[in-house]
């Protein structure tokens, strides 16, 4: 959230750019916050974090509970606040965005200012900012104790300066009364005693001044034994003397104000947004000659060239410029910079390129020199300027860009105390030139901008529209105001619903800016401008640009730009000349290093007009689509090996592109493509949990008519089962998930009696769609269907020797394993799996074999090792950036927690398992996540939480038809049962779970439900048969090697109890 502010001069506030507070929820958290602030933007310790938020009270691990905190802070401010830096965290804000700061900033200042009224101005903006004691909120905590002492000490200094500072100001009956309050609150500062006694004797009231030394003699004698300070004792003297020293100094007549020499024009409205470009541009004129603002058409380089040019022409209160505060512009040491003015030449009135005379004609008439001499006027020019110092600004170079840069060479060289601001939509390319770009406004000031221009935005749902026109209108202050102007007849949510026709809502009559250049008058005839400036080629390239969504690589741009007007070879270079004009912005880099290029929103409507009118849209459209439907497959060839992070990286990137590529294709009719398409992104979308946009996009290009190879259509609707199993369709309701499922004599699902794979020929890819859907099915919790096409892709697999399918079988066939207890298949299946992973480098298939592994730790009691396996499965997936895989992992590490007692910590693993599977639209893992819960919550004592949780995932279970979720879910709301006292509810469900539990043939799941039958039947008294049913419990459990652990005793030790206590055993 940019522009965040903090106070702890009072209770701990934070507020957002707009200057709404922002909450920060739970009072450990806000501990948190107000720890890392008294680390002033240093790195504060682990340790020291932890021992102030819980003391001697310390959590079982302290490291994880601390992590939870920052977590939560990070969500409330944002991730780029809360940065973790050896040994702990620091917030990462400048120093003035906190009130403390801001406060000794101005302390600072004020007593740096000659100037008594300047340094009483600065003192009471200081203490304006305290809103209450320093750190209200925690003022019984020991870690803030000491700097709020420091803060109370430094506030009292201020008042006593600000006091001193108005007394100079010949304020004595104002302050003689503000004070008494004061001293009343702190009898013993003597420099309060000192202001107001002299404050009452300057304002005739001797006798109430020595009243006053009088009262402090006494109080300082009684409380502290003390006389009062040499000062005190002085002033004392000089009153009852009425010594002539004390009475005011007369005050000096003010200086007239000085009167830069300047045509700067006055700002109409308040520049928004750029304070800190003003600065960063004001500094680069301190070292450097030339320095050129640039950027697309209605960035603002004119208003920000203005105000820069403004804050250094203005008289600091010392008599400088703000220059000389900030550093010797001209760099001669003597402080004088600019002593000649700063000039603003506009070029924009230069239709074309003038004659050689013809600018430095413009400069001299802005400088008030004649220019009617037989001197030539370049070198009368140069002649006038030899001997000044003074800043040019000179306004909208980009149309006379070669010969502004010759002018502008020729005078650096001539005048030595000669600097030059240009503001132009490409730099002039000269030695020494800095250029600086201008960016559009980040979000939060664009909204003000907006707001601000718009009258305020009072309308429902305001603040959203409002964004939404920021977002689509690039941040552009020009296009931001020209909208601004529609919103009084509009409204601002009938503006952003406008915007798909940007040009004509925001163009002329109406929509334009009045007494504006005519460039600026309308969104469309900005863009003109720097169109106007581009040559053939240059257009071509960026009219093709615009069918990219949200930018492309220069690879790509190759293949989409060239055409019979322009050579593949040439594009790159015609990338960078729109680079240089501010029409093409380089993006953030791909992942292999090779830098993207985009076009702001606005820039290509423009350009895709400018396509339609050349006729080559589709033309344009369908190369588009053929590109990135053969990066798609090149990508798709190389995902499970060792290139597979930069890969997945890399569709990433390109998801819009590939979107857009899909869209063309379905849209053109092109079957086969669309087909080639799905296919291809099949696996990245399942790896990246995106099931619903894998379905949607599988359902468009099966409903493509056309002719199209059978072998795509059959892979590719192989690939739309396993994802409408993904996106938790019920098997018993879809027809497309049936036909998957049935049984054929090929052993695998069928489409109408007909395999589903069997319509492939290559035998490599018939195993990759069998082992597709092996994957969805075990994802979405179908074991007997799972079981079935594991083993199916198994075979497929081994036949054709592909040993990455091979892996992933076995990976799934040792999850399943683990589900039906057999233990020693799970452990070897899931050894070789990863091991056939390992080979081939692919991380993702590593964890899918390390889930086994590591619910095998857990089963055997070592949860030591299986925190550490399953934190290493979270990271890998967390790097992969697989946030499905990342649910998954969290929920694990919330059960471990959950078996160790950390209920707390496990019910906040779980829950944010779920939110994020949730939000990867990931059926099966937002069950995981709340069986979680449930078990965690009946662990707890939450016995109605837990009954909810796990009743609705039993009904989703059933659903689905995953037999050992059933009995585990039925076992457990058997013991919610049997812990309220309800004996016939327990052994009905209890009843239900073993049944479910032979079906499944696991002998762990047979022993939790004879455990939980033990437990029913100890209630109706039968104790005898219920520690039988015990014994056979662990025996089933030790005969596969899983006897109970330590964190799963509690429910066996609670009943053997209740046993014992009742047979006197």
């Amino acid at each position: 959230m940019a522009g965040m502010r903090f106070g702890v001069l009072g209770p701990l506030e934070v507020w957002g750019a707009d200057g709404e507070p922002v909450p920060v929820p739970e009072a450990k958290v806000r501990a948190l916050l107000a720890q890392l602030l008294l680390g002033e933007g240093h790195p504060v310790s682990a340790d020291r974090l932890v021992a102030g938020l819980w003391g001697e009270r310390l959590p079982r691990d302290p490291v994880n509970s601390l992590q939870t905190k920052v977590s939560q802070l990070r969500r409330a401010l944002g991730r780029e606040y809360v940065v973790h830096r050896a040994p702990g965290y620091l917030l990462h804000v400048a120093r003035d965005a906190v009130d403390a700061g801001r406060f000794r900033e101005l302390c600072a200042r004020a007593r740096a200012a000659g100037d008594a009224a300047l340094r009483a101005g600065l003192l009471g903006e200081a203490l304006a900012l305290w809103r209450g004691p320093a750190y209200a909120d925690f003022a019984d905590e020991e870690f803030v104790r000491a700097a709020a002492a420091r803060l109370e000490e430094e506030r009292l200094g201020a008042l006593e300066e600000w006091a001193g500072a108005r007394l100079e100001l010949g304020e004595h009956a104002v302050l003689a009364d503000e004070l008494a309050d004061l001293v009343e609150r702190h009898p013993l500062r003597e420099r309060l005693r000192a202001a107001r006694m002299l404050a009452l004797y300057r304002a005739g009231r001797q006798s109430e001044a020595l009243d006053e030394y009088e009262r402090v003699r006494t109080l300082l004698a009684e409380e502290l034994g003390l006389d009062p300070g040499p000062e005190l004792a002085e002033l004392h003297r000089a009153v009852l003397k009425q010594s002539p020293e004390l009475d005011p100094a007369p005050r000096p007549a003010p200086a007239p104000p000085a009167r830069p020499l300047s045509n700067l024009p006055a700002p109409h409205t308040e520049l928004i947004g750029r304070d800190g470009d003003v600065r960063a541009v004001g500094g680069l004129l301190g070292t450097a000659r030339l320095v050129t603002l640039t950027g697309p058409g209605g960035v603002g380089k004119t208003r920000l060239a203005v105000a820069t040019a403004e804050g250094l022409a203005r008289p600091a209160t010392d008599g400088t410029t703000d220059a000389d505060a900030d550093g010797d512009a001209d760099g001669d040491g003597d402080g004088a910079a600019f002593r000649d003015g700063v000039w603003l030449v506009e070029l924009a009135a230069h239709g074309g390129p003038p004659a050689r005379d013809a600018l430095a004609e413009s400069v001299l008439t802005v400088l008030g020199v004649r220019a009617d001499t037989p001197q030539p006027p370049r070198e009368r020019l140069a002649d006038v300027l030899r001997d000044r110092r003074l800043l040019l600004v000179l306004d909208n170079c980009e149309h006379l860009v070669d010969e502004v840069a010759e002018l502008v060479a020729d005078l650096l060289r001539a005048a030595p105390g000669l600097r030059v601001l240009a503001t132009s939509r490409e730099p002039l390319a000269l030695a020494g030139e800095v250029v600086r770009p201008v960016e559009p406004l980040a979000e939060e000031d664009a909204l003000r901008l907006f707001t601000s221009r718009a009258g305020g935005a009072r309308e429902e749902g305001a603040r959203e529209a409002a964004l939404a026109v920021c977002r689509r209108l690039d941040g552009i202050p020009l296009a931001l105001e020209l909208a601004a102007t529609r919103v009084r007849a509009l409204g601002v949510r009938e503006v952003a619903a406008r915007l798909d026709d940007r040009f004509r809502l925001l163009g002329e009559p109406g929509g334009g800016r009045r007494g504006a250049p005519a460039r600026q008058r309308t969104l469309r005839a900005a863009i003109d401008w720097s169109w106007e400036t581009l040559d053939g080629p240059e257009r071509a390239v960026l009219r093709r640009l615009a069918v990219h969504a949200e930018g492309c690589t220069l690879r790509v741009a190759e293949e989409v730009c060239a055409d019979g007007d322009v050579p593949a070879a040439d594009v790159p270079g015609l990338v960078a000349r729109l680079v240089d004009r501010s029409l093409v912005v380089p993006a953030a880099g791909a992942p292999d290093g090779e830098r993207r290029y985009r076009l702001l929103e606005t820039i290509a409507a423009y350009a895709l007009e400018r396509l339609a009118e050349a006729g080559e849209a589709d033309r344009v459209r369908d190369r588009h689509a053929r590109a990135y439907a053969a990066f798609a497959e090149r990508a798709a060839s190389a995902l499970h090996g060792p290139d597979q992070r930069r890969l997945l990286a890399a569709l990433d990137a390109e998801t819009a592109n590939l979107r857009a590529a899909l869209e063309r294709s379905v849209a053109c009719g092109a079957a086969a493509r669309a087909l080639r398409l799905v296919n291809a992104l099949s696996w990245y979308w399942l790896l990246r949990g995106r099931a619903a946009e894998a379905r949607r996009s599988l359902d468009a290009a099966l409903a493509v008519p056309g002719e199209a190879p059978g072998e795509l259509r059959a892979l590719a609707r192989a690939h739309q089962a396993g994802a409408a199993l993904l996106t938790g369709t019920p098997l018993a309701d879809t027809a497309l998930a049936e036909s998957a499922l049935a049984e054929s004599a090929a052993g695998g699902g069928t489409d109408g009696g007909r395999p589903l794979t069997d319509g492939v020929a290559a035998p490599e890819t018939r195993a990759r769609g069998a082992a597709y859907l092996a994957v969805a099915l075990w994802s979405s919790g179908a074991q007997t269907a799972g079981e079935e096409w594991a083993g199916h892709a198994l075979e497929l697999a081994r036949a054709v020797g592909d040993g990455w399918c091979e892996a992933v079988a076995l990976a799934l066939r040792a999850a399943q394993a683990l589900l039906r207890g057999d233990l020693g298949a799970a452990r070897r299946d899931g050894l070789r799996g990863g091991e056939l992973f390992r080979e081939r480098g692919d991380q993702w298939g590593q964890l899918l074999a390390l889930g086994p592994v590591a619910a095998l730790a857990e089963v055997s009691g070592d949860y030591a090792g299986a925190w550490r396996l399953t934190r290493e499965g979270l990271a890998c997936a967390e790097d992969l950036q697989l946030w499905t895989e990342v649910a998954e992992w969290l929920t694990g590490l919330g059960r471990v927690e959950m078996l160790t007692g950390g209920y707390e910590r496990a019910a906040e693993l779980h829950e944010r398992a779920r939110r994020l599977a949730e939000r990867q639209g990931h059926a099966a893992g937002v069950a995981h996540a709340e069986i979680g819960l449930g078990l965690t919550a009946r662990r707890a004592g939450d016995l109605a939480a837990a009954e909810s949780y796990l009743r609705r995932m039993l009904e989703w279970h059933r659903r689905v038809d995953f037999e050992p979720g059933t009995a585990l879910l039925l076992a457990e709301l058997g013991f919610v049962a049997e812990l309220r006292g309800d004996a016939e509810g327990a052994l009905a469900l209890h009843e239900e779970g073993l049944e479910a539990a032979r079906r499944v043939g696991d002998p762990r799941g047979v022993a939790l439900a004879w455990e939980g039958l033990a437990g029913a039947w100890s209630l109706r008294g039968a104790y005898t048969y219920a520690a039988g049913l015990l014994e056979d419990a662990d025996a089933a459990r030790r005969s596969v090697g899983a006897p109970l652990g330590a964190g799963e005793r509690a429910d066996v030790d609670r009943i053997a109890e209740r046993c014992r206590a009742a047979l006197g055993a």
